[in-house]
C-alpha cells in the first residue's frame, strides 16, 4: 500500500511562485508514473502535470511555461513548481501515483489560494 502525502499549499498573490511536495510512503515510488491533479470549486478535477517514471513530463495548456514537475526518486517525492500565479490557479491540488492496471493512489490534496 503506498500512501501519498501532499504538502506546499497556501495563500500566494498573483504572479508569485509555490513549490508542491508529494512524498510516497513504501518501496515502488520509482514505479509510478506521478501526476498532479486540481479541483476548483464548482469545477471536476483536472490533470496539471504527469511525469512518468522514466521522467517524460507533459502539462495541461494553461499552465506551460509556468509550471514544472520533477522527481526525486531517492527521497520518494515529486514536486510541482508553480511560477507566474494567478487566480484561476486557486484550486485543491491532488498527488496521484499511477501503476497502471495493479491500481492507483491519491493524496488527500493541499489548498492554493491565488489572490489577486
Amino acid at each position: 500500500q503506498v500512501q501519498l502525502v501532499e504538502s506546499g499549499g497556501g495563500l500566494v498573490q498573483a504572479g508569485g511562485s509555490l513549490r508542491l511536495s508529494c512524498s510516497a510512503s513504501g518501496n515502488i515510488f520509482e514505479a509510478l508514473d506521478m501526476g498532479w491533479y486540481r479541483q476548483a470549486p464548482g469545477k471536476q478535477r483536472e490533470l496539471v502535470a504527469i511525469i512518468t517514471s522514466s521522467s517524460t513530463t507533459n502539462y495541461t495548456d494553461s499552465v506551460k511555461g509556468r509550471f514544472t514537475i520533477s522527481r526525486d526518486n531517492s527521497k520518494n517525492t515529486a514536486y510541482l513548481q508553480m511560477n507566474s500565479l494567478k487566480p484561476e490557479d486557486t484550486a485543491v491540488y491532488y498527488c496521484n501515483g499511477d501503476l497502471g492496471i495493479f491500481g492507483e493512489y491519491w493524496g488527500k490534496g493541499t489548498l492554493v489560494n491565488v489572490s489577486s
